[in-house]
């Protein structure tokens, strides 16, 4: 495994937010870097993850883990520092809190398990390299106010954004609640990591503040989403508490609002490889703050 910078890649393989029609794009490249020989993920594992673009594991940590991750969740949602923190989210009508970014570097529980070798070492065998964290965040979707989340790619979004190059990124959600089919769960589009869809419409100035409420600029249209919907079907990912599902950057996906009483929390990792570091914005005008995207290539676990 070896760093190849990608500071100097200049050209757009995926434009966006450009034109005034909505078009769809095949994605070039591969989807899995790596073998079964190069970490914990079986061969069914790999090929389930390269033709849905998702993969779920039922227990990644343990019961005493789960705890404290939890524990720590609501201690950090009651902390009045940490709800004026700019790198915390929260929902606009409730005043709950949404999420918390930058977890991995301004908490130290949350530190060890996103460079933990039980995610790193799956994320290096997905994308064939090193990896280092382009972004962290703990997701809270509380009971009865937990907000939906339109459809999107967040390859889109970052590199749109951030300047990620090529979708050469997964994403890790660690379950610290029970997902239910009915509490806002994950929705995937199986498949639909194959191809890209470049959306309409500019990048407004500082654009993260109101894209991390609620998806607007990189959002498709209906139509579109209606034919994939159509091709690829949906899934709703259900699964204990404990359990993780791993996810393609460039996956259609989205998660309803939560009116039932049981919250759906999750810490969620983005892992990128440091041969897909990320340059100059493809489509706004200044980059995100680094809590959002951030530039510190150094690979997790490390």
């Amino acid at each position: 495994m070896t760093a190849v910078s990608a500071a100097t890649a200049t050209t757009d393989l995926y434009p966006t937010r450009s034109g005034e029609t909505t078009e769809v794009l095949p994605r070039t490249g591969p989807i899995v870097f790596g073998s079964p020989e190069d970490g914990p993920l079986e061969a069914a594992d790999l090929k389930h993850f390269e033709d849905t673009g998702y993969l779920t594991i039922d227990q990644l940590i343990t019961s005493e883990e789960l705890k404290l991750f939890t524990d720590e969740l609501q201690r950090l949602s009651r902390d009045p520092e940490v709800k004026a923190d700019e790198r915390t989210v929260v929902e606009a009508e409730s005043d709950e809190v949404r999420s918390i970014f930058d977890i991995h570097r301004t908490n130290e529980i949350f530190r060890k398990i996103a460079n933990d070798p039980r995610l790193v070492d799956r994320a290096r065998q997905i994308l064939g390299t090193d990896v280092y964290i382009h972004q962290s965040r703990i997701n809270y979707k509380p009971g009865f106010v937990g907000k939906e989340f339109s459809w999107h790619s967040d390859f889109e979004t970052w590199h749109a954004e951030d300047g990620m190059p090529t979708p050469r990124a997964v994403s890790l959600s660690l379950s610290l609640t029970d997902n239910y089919s009915f509490n806002g769960p994950l929705m995937i589009m199986p498949g639909s990591h194959k191809r890209y869809i470049s959306c309409v419409g500019g990048t407004p100035e500082d654009n993260y503040r109101k894209s991390l409420i609620m998806q607007g600029a990189g959002t498709p249209d209906r139509q579109t989403l209606s034919d994939f919907a159509d091709e690829y079907g949906i899934d709703v990912l259900e699964g204990a508490a404990g359990g993780a599902i791993m996810f393609d950057s460039n996956c259609m996906h989205a998660s309803n609002g939560n009116v039932t009483p049981f919250s759906r929390s999750n810490i969620f990792i983005v892992y990128n490889s440091v041969e897909n570091t990320c340059v100059e914005p493809f489509a706004a005008p200044k980059p995100r703050p680094e809590f959002v995207g951030s530039t510190d290539f150094t690979p997790a676990g490390r």
